[in-house]
């Protein structure tokens, strides 16, 4: 039995656990579970989302909805900057910025180190997104054709509202592959940049040129210091604060200032370094963009009364309240 064991051991050596890899200086996240995460912080924040439209539809059409209207349209901050906004600006003009910086940031890295980081892979969403902007444009203008206003009306359907895209798409995608939510992410947000270029283009009146310069500036003051590594985040505060303002003062929606520092974020970790700018300011950030700012955006923007007069203008036959 002895000379069988040690014939057996000659033939088939012992097995050992394989030499662990050496660990990289650098510290790299699977894109693929990193988007997971970032669904996951989105599902939560879809709940609320949802319970703030709900709460926005009950109170607009309830006995008390002069109270939802007044507080919409409290005008807040400094007439001098021209800042004098309703809490509904400041939740669409403001807040929003933040939830955009957040996309921007993960739609960068998407596009850098995951799964849109080609370009057949990333211009699939852009040609799509064209399409879901000039299909219903052509559309509104062969209906609408000949209305009055219609000259401006057509532009209403290119755009798609990103926030409440996004917010379904965490709760209703969980089973869908990770490449097709990444697909939807790039698609929603090209389609919503789009919507945003073709009214700042068509329809904005009298371009601020100085403060479109200002913001030429700041955002390259942004990448310079990305570039140069610098972390402090009392110079990062003012400058995104200030690019904000100077893209409002240019007439152009001023959302647009969170994807372009978005984008401009460094998403590569350099070695030594744990994290990467962009994942770790996507982390601290989009749990407020998730779980504050998109759901206030939608206690204002959702507050739709739905009244009997309106629905004796849309149907044939009067309703009957019961």
């Amino acid at each position: 039995m002895a000379v069988c064991r040690e014939a057996w051991s000659a033939t088939f050596p012992p097995l050992t656990a394989d030499p662990e890899p050496p660990v990289s200086p650098r510290r790299l996240v699977a894109p693929v579970s990193e988007f997971a995460r970032y669904l996951r912080t989105e599902t939560v924040g879809g709940f609320v989302l949802l319970a703030a439209t709900a709460v926005a539809l009950i109170w607009a059409n309830s006995p008390w909805s002069d109270v939802y209207e007044t507080v919409r349209t409290t005008v807040v901050g400094p007439a001098a900057l021209h800042l004098d906004l309703t809490l509904a600006d400041w939740a669409t003009d403001g807040l929003l910025a933040l939830f955009f910086y957040v996309v921007g940031l993960e739609l960068k890295r998407e596009l850098v180190v995951g799964e849109l980081s080609t370009w057949s892979q990333a211009l699939l969403p852009v040609a799509a997104a064209l399409g879901g902007m000039i299909v219903p444009a052509g559309l509104a203008l062969l209906v609408g054709r000949g209305a009055p206003g219609m000259e401006q009306a057509w532009a209403i359907p290119v755009a798609t509202d990103i926030a409440f895209a996004l917010g379904v798409l965490a709760l209703a995608g969980a089973a869908m592959p990770v490449t097709a939510r990444v697909f939807l992410l790039g698609l929603a947000v090209a389609d919503d940049l789009g919507g945003i270029i073709v009214i700042a283009v068509l329809f904005s009146h009298g371009l601020n040129l100085a403060a479109l310069a200002a913001v030429v500036l700041l955002a390259l003051l942004y990448w310079w210091l990305q570039r140069q590594r610098v972390r402090a985040w009392w110079l990062y505060v003012p400058i995104a604060l200030a690019t904000w303002y100077a893209v409002h003062e240019a007439g152009i929606h001023a959302t647009i200032a969170g994807v372009l520092l978005g984008v401009l974020t460094r998403v590569r970790p350099d070695p030594g370094e744990e994290f990467a700018p962009a994942l770790r300011l996507e982390h601290r950030l989009q749990p407020w963009s998730a779980g504050f700012a998109v759901p206030v955006f939608a206690f204002f923007a959702a507050g739709v009364r739905s009244g009997s007069r309106r629905c004796v203008r849309c149907s044939p036959s009067p309703c009957r309240s019961r």
